[in-house]
């Protein structure tokens, strides 16, 4: 591959998944709202937020430091990077080799705790409350996240994320072990617990009791709102393109000429694991925050399962 086709791949990924992020945000919130019997809002309704916030002068707080204002850049730049190192329509990525699965769940994590300090940064009760619980989550679901990752990884025997996934193309696109399908399970409610989603937390929700990642951010406005509001839809994108591709990565493009149906079946598993998500929210209520830990433990156990099972199955640990 050429130089200059790699750089046109990167750059068509990264503007793909910041197109998307919005829209699959958009769709979730449709979907909810018609399996809940209302109209909802549409589909494009996210871009509109952002483009009022970006729009939007921004306030500071007199308490604040540095670290509450680079927060949203170094939150967005953390999440941009790792929307370069997961596949998404294409494999394998020209920038594979800065990093693997190990940089992408530490990327995500950096993302997420400079967004704990910006909360205890602005001096607000409720951006402390939200820090202190979202640090509770973290510590929880990280280990889950690792096991589930490394149970693909050892069936691949690398923790390179383009040749995991290059491995279950070559072995059939699709695998339903049960090791696989565990992790699968495991690494969905990762996925929910890290985008405070249902039954974690609710992002529509600005009740100052029950929030976790809101109370975090409630003191941004402006240009900083909009970028984390945009990290966080790249976050729950990235979360979806681990599940589909590294899990189930039929139909991704491995040559250049079938990037159309690589695109297109990338565009289908999104969909489908956003109308779970959907699906998930619409039937389950948020728990209370001392349910919080059996939840993510069904997580880990499900992770911890899956490792166990892959290695029982190859003939011993």
């Amino acid at each position: 591959m050429s130089t200059w086709t790699a750089t046109l791949l990167l750059v068509g990924q990264l503007a793909l998944v910041l197109l998307l992020a919005p829209w699959i945000r958009g769709l979730i919130k449709t979907l909810k709202a018609r399996m809940q019997g209302r109209r909802g809002p549409g589909l494009l309704q996210p871009y509109a937020d952002l483009m009022k916030m970006l729009h939007k002068s921004e306030r500071f707080s007199e308490h604040t430091t540095w670290i509450f204002r680079a927060t949203p850049y170094l939150v967005f730049a953390s999440a941009l990077t790792v929307a370069a190192l997961v596949p998404t329509v294409w494999t394998p990525l020209p920038v594979s080799f800065v990093g693997d699965a190990i940089v992408v769940i530490y990327l995500l994590a950096f993302g997420a705790f400079f967004t704990a300090l910006a909360g205890l940064d602005a001096a607000s009760a409720f951006g402390g409350m939200g820090s202190s619980r979202e640090m509770m989550v973290m510590s929880l679901i990280e280990p889950a996240m690792m096991l589930a990752v490394f149970t693909v990884a050892v069936t691949a025997g690398t923790t390179d994320l383009s040749s995991i996934v290059s491995f279950h193309v070559a072995s059939g696109g699709i695998s339903l072990a049960p090791a696989q399908l565990l992790a699968f399970a495991g690494l969905f409610l990762v996925a929910l617990a890290e985008n405070g989603r249902i039954p974690v937390d609710n992002p529509s929700t600005h009740l100052e009791l029950t929030m976790m990642h809101e109370a975090m951010v409630l003191e941004y406005s402006g240009r900083s709102l909009a970028l984390l509001e945009w990290a966080g839809a790249l976050k729950l994108l990235i979360f979806f393109s681990l599940l589909a591709n590294a899990f189930f990565p039929l139909g991704i493009a491995m040559e250049t000429q079938n990037l159309p149906w690589g695109l297109g079946a990338y565009a289908l598993k999104v969909v489908a694991l956003a109308a779970a998500v959907a699906a998930t929210e619409t039937v389950q209520a948020k728990l209370r925050l001392f349910r919080l830990p059996d939840v993510l433990a069904i997580a880990f156990v499900l992770s911890l399962m899956a490792l166990i099972m892959h290695f029982l199955g190859r003939g011993g640990i």
